[in-house]
């Protein structure tokens, strides 16, 4: 297992020594460790755009799709027809351009970088033992940099508003008391509002454009923040940051798509998809009230006489 994880890193390293001299490049400008984390952040979330914009339009292609999706499925019942349900299936999404994976590509693009800027957070806090004492020796970033002589000089804190960034919320004693992990917690509880505030920011424009928001998704949506609650507490503050400003530029792109029209159902030709639940009202023709009102009997004799 060692030898796998060692494999595993070791074709990592150019890149964690990448973003570590991105990192460093950064904190020279602003001396500040919140700040040059935020840079980074806005760095990679700008590369990480278009492939949230091609994720969206997917996913609007893909509630194009729902009504013919669903014509399918009455088509192809049972289980001895699901070969060619899924057949049928994916030559729609081939003809149409849809990807039904799609929208989920932000999400997986984002675990390396989390992967990355955690394996960079834990280096800039590496220690080693000198003669029976902890000496700080700083791991991915330029030995000639601002950032590895302050982190050698403050013994590997990461060090930005009063806080060390490479700690988490627990254990509560590395910070002294309650207080001084309340911060902490603060950043954990910001990370999640945030998240919620994303998926009611989607949920909202669904509703607005008539689309509805199937009841796996939403439950699904209530319990992953929660879920990455817990990730949270166990990682440093810096990852942490990280999550809240890529989760804030999120949201900003999200409205920005809204407001063009790039993300809006309505504008891309997509229509409202009932809710299977929903009934189908009929319109009754109701016979109409008029009569033809007859002709008065001198009318009549009139236009015998004309005749």
């Amino acid at each position: 297992m060692k030898s796998f994880t060692h494999a595993i890193g070791s074709v990592f390293q150019p890149i964690f020594h990448l973003f570590g001299a991105i990192l460093a490049f950064f904190y020279g400008l602003i001396p500040n460790y919140a700040i040059a984390i935020t840079l980074l952040t806005v760095v990679i979330m700008g590369a990480l755009t278009p492939f949230t914009i091609k994720s969206t339009k997917s996913m609007m292609a893909m509630q194009k799709l729902q009504p013919e999706i669903k014509k399918l499925q009455q088509k192809y019942k049972g289980p001895e027809n699901r070969a060619l349900l899924n057949e049928e299936m994916m030559k729609l999404y081939r003809e149409e351009g849809a990807n039904p994976v799609g929208g989920c590509l932000p999400v997986l693009l984002q675990a390396p970088f989390l992967f990355i800027l955690y394996s960079v957070i834990k280096g800039l806090a590496n220690q080693v033992l000198v003669n029976k004492v902890l000496v700080s020796q700083p791991r991915y970033i330029p030995t000639s940099s601002t950032m590895y002589h302050n982190l050698v000089a403050s013994h590997g804190q990461i060090k930005a508003f009063g806080m060390d960034l490479n700690l988490k919320p627990f254990p509560i004693s590395a910070h002294g008391s309650f207080v001084g992990s309340l911060p902490f917690f603060i950043l954990v509880a910001a990370a999640v509002g945030l998240q919620y505030f994303q998926m009611a920011q989607m949920n909202n424009r669904n509703k607005k454009t008539g689309q509805n928001v199937p009841s796996q998704q939403q439950a699904i949506q209530k319990f992953l923040p929660i879920i990455f609650a817990y990730f949270y507490l166990v990682i440093p503050a810096a990852v942490v940051l990280y999550m809240i400003i890529s989760t804030i530029i999120r949201i900003i792109t999200q409205d920005l798509m809204f407001r063009s029209g790039v993300s809006n159902p309505a504008k891309n030709g997509v229509r409202a998809i009932p809710s299977p639940d929903a009934k189908e009202e009929k319109v009754e023709e109701k016979p109409s009230t008029f009569k033809p009102q007859p002709q008065s009997r001198s009318k009549a004799k009139r236009k015998r006489k004309a005749r």
